[in-house]
């Protein structure tokens, strides 16, 4: 039985007031999570954390991006930054390309903060999109952020569908069908689901990406967003605990790992549409590293400094590699009406 303040809180939620939904739990359990600790490199490694090529290459997107659309006054935003290592080594690939933008985080955990300070401590903090700068286009980068976001997950029974929400059994928080919802609360192809069928949505990440997109329609900029998931909005129980570099149990320990759910990219952009922004994607991570140039950079790299070869090379491959984070995650761009299109995405 989880005994941590925070199951305590819970426990004590759920027989004051009855179940909850997943994404109340989830919410939970993330903002706990986040706001205690530094999880970078003791729970999991992101792209940034596993070489500098990652962050130097979306730098250099951006950069060019920015140098094609006429080189305006435009500011740098980073949704979840984590340690500040993408930004770091992107920033310094943009100032090689003559662009040196003001910095900005979207941040609320404490002891992250801190750790951007050390890299970037330049960049302003904000707590949401909604406080980002109003005066120039932005180019904001969100790697590995709307997979932390809160889901609904719903699931079909014999008479329809109903919403999932977390219960007490035994002491063990457990999820059970809730509610019932309307079939519109279903996307229109999955409706039609056996008995059983689990769908995810993610309005958290949809309200975001619509304020991404609102900003970009009204200062010019762009976005590209990073992350793992799937192309096509589909079925299935994507929710998972990440801890010590292994897969968890996510209903126990609540807020001791990381609660995360594959990212719906179709969703995405079709919120990102809705406000008149271009979508371009989603590649495959690996296919848009490799159309970025990560192969130079590799060889670069590896011929000023031979004795790291293998590890630049196992890096590369850890990073492009289908049967490691080529395939799975995935890059999309929001590009503002009149900006030209980004490098990057096959056509």
């Amino acid at each position: 039985m989880s005994r941590t303040p925070l199951a305590d809180r819970l426990r004590g939620l759920i027989a004051s007031a009855g179940p909850i939904p997943v994404s109340h739990y989830m919410a939970e359990a993330n903002a706990h999570y986040y706001a205690t600790r530094d999880p970078l490199g003791r729970d999991f490694v992101t792209a940034p954390e596993i070489s500098q090529m990652f962050g130097e290459l979306v730098g250099l997107w951006l950069a060019d991006l920015w140098s094609r659309a006429g080189g305006p006054e435009a500011a740098y935003a980073e949704l979840g930054p984590g340690r500040g290592t993408l930004a770091a080594d992107a920033l310094r690939a943009m100032r090689a390309a003559a662009l040196a933008p003001p910095v900005h985080f979207v941040e609320t955990s404490p002891s992250l903060r801190g750790e951007q300070a050390k890299r970037v401590p330049a960049a302003v903090w904000h707590d949401s999109v909604a406080s980002l700068p109003l005066e120039a286009p932005l180019l904001i980068v969100a790697n590995e952020f709307f997979d932390a976001l809160p889901i609904r997950q719903f699931v079909r029974g014999r008479s329809g569908w109903h919403e999932l929400y977390v219960s007490i059994e035994g002491g063990r928080f457990v999820p059970a069908a809730g509610p019932a919802v309307p079939e519109n609360a279903i996307p229109a192809h999955l409706r039609a689901g056996p008995e059983g069928t689990i769908v995810e949505t993610s309005p958290a990440s949809a309200a975001i990406v619509r304020d991404i997109a609102r900003a970009l329609g009204r200062q010019g900029g762009a976005a590209l967003i990073v992350d793992y998931g799937h192309a096509r909005t589909s079925a299935g129980d994507t929710l998972q605990a990440v801890a010590a570099h292994s897969y968890a149990d996510p209903w126990t320990d609540p807020g001791e790992h990381d609660l995360t759910a594959h990212v719906d990219f179709e969703a995405l952009g079709a919120a990102a549409r809705a406000e008149g922004v271009n979508v371009f994607g989603p590649a495959g991570q690996g296919d848009w590293l490799t159309a970025m140039g990560i192969d130079l950079r590799t060889e670069a790299l590896s011929t000023a400094a031979p004795e790291r070869a293998p590890e630049i090379g196992g890096a590369r491959d850890r990073l492009v590699s289908p049967r490691q984070m080529g395939t799975l995650f995935k890059v999309m761009a929001l590009v503002a009406e009149g900006w030209p299109e980004p490098s990057g995405f096959a056509p």
